[in-house]
C-alpha cells in the first residue's frame, strides 16, 4: 500500500503548517484518527489540515500544541495567518477554493465571483454598501479579481458552473455591465477554460431551490462543500453531506441546458443587452 502523498510546504503558508503538523504527529507516533479524537474531529479532517485544504483554527492549534508538545508553534502561526481579505464566513472556503483541482458551483441569482468582471463586481459591492467610500469598493473589487486569478492557470481548477437564468436576466449595473459580464463568461467557455450550463426558467422546480452550493475536489484530500446564504456560510466535510450536495449538483446538471445550447442562450441574452444599450 503506498504511503501518504509528499507535501509541498513551499506552495503556501497553510501548506507549510500542514507539513509541520504531519511531521509533529508522526514524531509522536499518532495516526490522523488518534490526533483527531481528543479534538472531536475526524481523521479525515486532520488529513485536510495536513494537506492544506482546511484552515487551522486557533482553538485546534492550542490543543494540538498541547498534544504534540510543539511549544506553541501552531498557535503562533495560526494567529499570524488569521487575518484574511475575505469575510469570516467565507475565508476558509476561499482558501480551499485556491487549493482545489475541481470546483462545481451554482448560484441562484448571481454570476459566481470567479467569473465576474470588475464592473459587475463593483456594481454588486456598491449595492451592498451604498455609503462606502469609493476606495473601499475599489479594494473589494481588487480582492475579488485577485481571487479570480486562479483561473489564469490553463487547466486547474476545472470549473463547472450552472448559471440560473435569473442571474442572466437581472441587470446588475445596467445593460452595458451585463453585456460585458456575459461576454466574459462566453469567452472563458469558448476558450475551453470553464464549462457552463444554463438552468432556464422553463426547467421549473429543481434540486437546489433552497440556495447556492459549491463543491470542491482536491488531489490529496476528500471533497468539501460550501453552502451559503446572506452573510453566512458553512464549509461541510461530512461525507454524507458532501454526497447529498454532489447529487444535488448532478441533478442541476441534468435539468440544465447542454453546454453548447447554454452558450447559445447566453449569447442571445448578451445581444439583448447590447441592443438595449443602442436603443434605450
Amino acid at each position: 500500500m503506498p504511503g501518504p502523498k509528499a507535501l509541498d510546504p513551499s506552495s503556501s503558508p497553510r501548506a507549510l503548517i500542514g507539513a509541520e503538523l504531519r511531521h509533529a504527529r508522526e514524531a509522536k507516533g499518532l495516526s490522523q484518527s488518534e490526533l483527531g479524537e481528543p479534538l472531536f474531529v475526524s481523521g479525515s479532517f486532520i488529513g485536510q489540515l495536513e494537506a492544506g485544504t482546511r484552515r487551522l483554527h486557533l482553538e485546534y492549534a492550542v490543543q494540538i500544541d498541547e498534544i504534540l508538545d510543539t511549544n506553541g508553534f501552531f498557535e503562533r502561526n495560526c494567529r499570524a495567518l488569521a487575518k484574511s481579505k475575505y469575510p469570516d464566513h467565507f475565508a476558509e472556503a476561499a482558501e480551499a477554493e485556491a487549493a482545489a483541482t475541481a470546483i462545481r458551483h451554482y448560484l441562484p441569482l448571481l454570476i459566481p465571483g470567479l467569473l465576474q468582471t470588475p464592473a459587475y463586481a463593483a456594481a454588486l459591492f456598491r449595492t451592498y454598501r451604498p455609503t462606502a467610500p469609493d476606495t473601499v469598493i475599489e479594494e473589494l473589487v481588487a480582492t475579488r479579481m485577485e481571487r479570480a486569478g486562479l483561473l489564469a492557470d490553463p487547466t486547474t481548477p476545472l470549473l463547472w458552473v450552472v448559471l440560473d437564468e435569473a442571474a442572466l436576466r437581472r441587470p446588475v449595473g445596467g445593460a452595458g455591465v451585463m453585456a460585458g459580464a456575459l461576454r466574459h463568461v462566453l469567452g472563458m467557455a469558448r476558450k475551453h477554460r470553464i464549462i457552463v450550463q444554463v438552468l432556464p426558467f422553463s426547467a421549473g422546480t429543481h434540486a437546489a431551490m433552497g440556495g447556492a452550493l459549491k463543491i470542491m475536489e482536491f488531489a490529496d484530500a476528500p471533497p468539501l462543500c460550501f453552502v451559503e446564504a446572506l452573510d453566512t456560510g458553512k464549509l461541510l466535510d461530512d461525507p454524507a453531506a458532501v454526497a447529498r450536495n454532489s447529487l444535488t449538483f448532478s441533478l442541476l446538471q441534468a435539468a440544465a441546458l447542454p453546454p453548447e445550447d447554454s452558450l447559445t442562450f447566453i449569447e442571445s441574452v448578451a445581444q439583448n443587452y447590447e441592443h438595449g444599450d443602442q436603443h434605450p
